[in-house]
Order: C-alpha cells, then structure tokens, then sequence
C-alpha cells in the first residue's frame, strides 16, 4: 500500500516558515489537491514530498516507511514540473526512458514500459519526435508519462495544466483524474485553480500562509467552510461584515439584520451567502424568485450590472442598506428574462444560507 503520511512538516528560510506544522493523511489511491494563493507554502511541501527540499522539522512516510531524509531517486514518487521539463534534445521516447535508464533497466525491459506509458497517455507512434514537434497538451502527456513509467508509489503534480488554454486544460485534467483512478494511484495535486481542484480531486487542502486552513471534499468546504478564508477562496461569496446581535440574528456594520440558522460562535465577525442561494423577487408581490417571499430575508436593492454566463446570469445588486451583492440564476428565457440594470427588486434568501464564519486568517472588505 502507497499511503502518504505528513507528521508536523516545516520549512524554514531563516526566519521565515515557508510550510508550518503540516500534518496530512493521504490514503493509498486518494488524489488529493493542495490548494491555495501563490506563496502560501504548496508547491514547497511538493517539493518536500519529492525529496527535492529536505523540511527543517517533521516526517514523511510513504507506505508506512520513513523517507524525511532519503533523496528523491530511493522514495519511489513520480514527478510532473509545471514547465514539464523535458530535455529538448532527446526523442518522446528517450525523455520516457530516462527514469529507467537511471535505474539500470534492461534496454528490452525499457522499451516495453517506454510503450506501454505511451499508450497510457493516447501518444504512441510519437517515439522519434522532439518536444519542439509537439503541442502543449502532448508535451504535457510525455512528462505525465515519464512519471509513470518508473511506476511510483507516490504521482505528484506540480501545476500540470498551467501552460495549456482553457479549454484543452479541461479535457487534460479529466483524462490525468481517469488515469489516477485506473491505476490506483496516491496523487497530490498542487494548483491555485479551484475549477481544478474541485474536478480532480477526492479531497482538497486549502493552504494559508503555510498552514492548512481546511481540508475536505470539495463539497464539504464549498458547503461548510470553516473562515472567510476558505469561503472566499473557493467558489464565490458575498461577504457581511459585523456582529452577532441576538441568538438566530447578524447584524452588518450597515445596520443591515440578517437571519441565520443554528446557534451563532462568540467572535464571529463575517457572514457569507453563496451567490447561488440567493433570489431575486420582481415585481409588487415579490414573484420571480425560488420560494416566493417565504424567506426570512429580503431586502429590497436597484440592479447594477447583469452579466450574461451562458447557463446562469449574474445580477450584481446594491442593497438598499448599502452594500453590494451578486446573485446565480439559471438564465431565464423568453418572457421570464431576469431584472434589467436600473429594476428595483428585492433579494432574498433563507436562514440555512447564512454562513458564520471565523475571520482570524482573512477579514474580507464588506460588501460595497
């Protein structure tokens, strides 16, 4: 079994902790997802997990063995750079080969796990070419498959799709996710992508200053984030500034009242609302939204901006307590278009939509 354990890892620069107190369980065949803002320790504890940075505290297990101090060549991991880093004068099949040639392979024996990676990633009949003769998304599938070839206990993914356009990075990630899961093997994905993050992987990690801020299914912290932290940085949220007023009541900074569901925590000084739980009732009877007016908040705003998604449109309010909103909607058709720029109308939403969150890593401004 090919678990990865993270016992209390750091790295310290001097007096700067790059990566603090890490503590991670990966379980064998688990992708998980290292989340986070640029610098906030992700592709260091990679690198940690590589061999390629020795932590200045801590330990590292893959499968139950101790590998804090061994270096990279002895952990048995398989390593994709975000630039790839294939040597521009070998061949596709010699870049594949290069593991294996390291270890003192048979060249018979190296040419059948050379084949067979390349028919893993869909490039065989590539052999001969040169990295210059391939496109973005080949060179990313020969160095995901210079990792394979040595069959790792441990695939690490470094920003994999960072180099390719939009929409070939969505039909990458989904075939490296396949592949994961035919080979059953223990992953660690690092990306600041959270459209990324949230199609890959089995559990993610959100990382704040070198620290763990959450980890979870990406339901869970999309639906439960712990901080404001969290709940800004994965998905959308409007943002109330404020305090707890009375037990199931918030009160903004605004003077705005909102309601919320179960019991509030002392110190709670944020309050956030997907854009999605969110509706927009038109009209004197306050029509048009999920629920009708059976929700315990609706304050009345003038609509600003209505940006068209395709699937969903998105209506950016200003509440008439001052602060601004955003709201989700399947995009209406025909009759029952959504609000106009300049519309009055309410929005609304249900206690259970109200999040409290803690603020201690990242007060976000209130909305405005």
């Amino acid at each position: 079994m090919s678990e990865l354990t993270l016992e209390r890892v750091s790295k310290a620069y001097g007096a700067t902790l790059a990566v603090r107190d890490f503590s991670l369980a990966i379980a064998h065949g688990e992708l998980i997802a290292l989340l986070g803002p640029s610098g906030c320790g992700k592709t260091t504890t990679l690198r940690m997990i590589a061999g390629f940075i020795l932590p200045s505290a801590g330990a590292i297990r893959i499968g139950g063995r101790d590998v804090t101090a061994e270096p990279p060549y002895r952990r048995s991991t398989g390593m994709v750079f975000q630039g790839y880093a294939l040597f521009p004068h070998m061949s596709v099949a010699h870049n594949v080969a290069f593991g294996l040639e390291m270890r003192g392979l048979p060249r018979p024996q190296i040419a059948a796990k050379v084949a067979d990676a390349l028919r893993l990633v869909r490039l065989s009949g590539l052999e001969s070419r040169y990295p210059r003769e391939l496109s973005g998304g080949q060179q990313q599938r020969v160095a995901l498959a210079r990792a394979l070839v040595i069959n790792p206990d441990v695939l690490l993914l470094d920003e994999p799709l960072s180099n390719l356009d939009a929409k070939l990075r969505q039909e990458v990630r989904l075939e490296i996710r396949q592949l994961q899961r035919e080979l059953g093997l223990t992953t660690v994905f690092v990306t600041h992508d959270q459209d990324e993050a949230l199609t890959v992987a089995d559990r993610l990690a959100v990382m704040n200053h070198g620290v763990i801020a959450q980890v979870g299914t990406p339901r869970e912290l999309y639906d439960k984030p712990r901080s404001a932290f969290v709940a800004d940085f994965i998905g959308k949220s409007n943002f109330f500034a404020g305090e707890i007023a009375e037990p199931g009541v918030f009160r903004a900074r605004s003077g705005l009242r909102i309601h919320f569901a179960g019991e509030g925590r002392p110190g709670v000084v944020v309050l956030a609302v997907r854009p999605e739980r969110m509706a927009i009732l038109r009209g004197p009877g306050g029509s048009g939204g999920p629920g009708g007016t059976g929700h315990a908040n609706a304050v009345p705003g003038i609509t600003k901006v209505v940006t068209f998604l395709g699937p969903t449109t998105e209506s950016m309010i200003e509440l008439a307590s001052g602060e601004r909103v955003v709201v989700h909607a399947p995009t209406a058709q025909g009759a029952d278009a959504g609000p106009e720029p300049g519309e009055a109308v309410r929005v609304a939403w249900p206690p259970d939509a109200s999040l409290l969150l803690d603020a201690s890593d990242r007060e976000p401004a209130p909305n405005s």
